[in-house]
């Protein structure tokens, strides 16, 4: 019986004691973990929200993002070389292609007003900026501006009527109806308050087919612009245009006359 206590003693011993030592072990705090390297980062102008080739960009559409320093080109525009840039970049073209959101800003793909370019960029698509030359007479006392829509008249001599009269005649009709004025000059955009300046020449967005119209009227006769009303948008299209352009050839003809002024 002697024996038989002292091995169940010194196992009740043994047993507290390896208790006592896993006790003392996991009061241990565990080691730190390595610490983690930090990524070096850069404001960068972004765009806000997806802005489209041709369109201008607003100040709301552009904002600064966290970029990774390392990641961020030469090409990108960071806050820390220009805090002024949404303003400085608002109202400029978008040309070379459309910018997705979260996209960075690059001003190689973009085009301000006074920049070459600048017109090709805002020319709806299809359609041909085409210049002539006007003067106070013939651009209504010279109030017409960028962003004007006109019509273009042509005035000419009749020289079948005056072999009929023998009298001089001049004949005049609208050849092209509703179309945007691009520029006087170089001067494309269009300022609140803007003095009224006598331009030269006008530059007009038109069809392929109005293009060649207009060029024809220009060996024709005479050419002169007509203002239109702001609230007047309807188009005027002639058999001639919408033939054109469902075969891509333009007949032009001059023979039907809108007056007839006899000397």
């Amino acid at each position: 019986m002697k024996a038989a206590r002292l091995i169940v003693l010194g196992v009740a011993v043994a047993a507290g004691g390896l208790a006592a030592l896993l006790a003392g072990r996991s009061g241990q705090k565990a080691p730190p973990p390595p610490p983690v390297a930090q990524i070096q980062t850069v404001d960068v102008l972004v765009a806000k929200s997806d802005i489209g080739q041709g369109t201008v960009v607003k100040p709301e559409e552009l904002t600064w993002q966290l970029w990774p320093a390392a990641s961020a080109g030469p090409n990108f525009i960071k806050k820390t070389d220009r805090p002024d840039a949404i303003e400085q970049i608002a109202g400029s073209i978008v040309r070379g292609g459309t910018f997705f959101a979260g996209e960075p800003i690059q001003e190689s793909r973009l085009v301000k007003g006074t920049a070459a370019g600048y017109l090709s960029a805002i020319l709806p698509a299809g359609m041909r900026a085409v210049a002539t030359e006007i003067s106070a007479e013939t651009s209504a006392g010279g109030f017409v501006i960028p962003g004007d829509y006109v019509d273009v008249i042509l005035a000419r001599r009749d020289r079948e009527a005056e072999k009929r009269t023998g009298v001089e005649t001049y004949t005049s009709e609208t050849i092209i109806s509703n179309v945007r004025v691009m520029a006087i000059d170089q001067t494309v955009e269009d300022k609140n308050g803007q003095k009224v300046v006598i331009g030269k020449t006008v530059t007009l967005a038109l069809t392929p087919a109005q293009a060649e119209t207009l060029a024809a009227g220009k060996q024709a006769g005479t050419l002169s612009l007509a203002l239109r009303s702001v609230v007047d948008t309807a188009k005027d299209e002639s058999e001639e245009d919408t033939a054109a352009r469902r075969t891509g050839v333009n007949i032009v003809r001059f023979g039907v006359s809108a007056t007839a002024v006899t000397k």
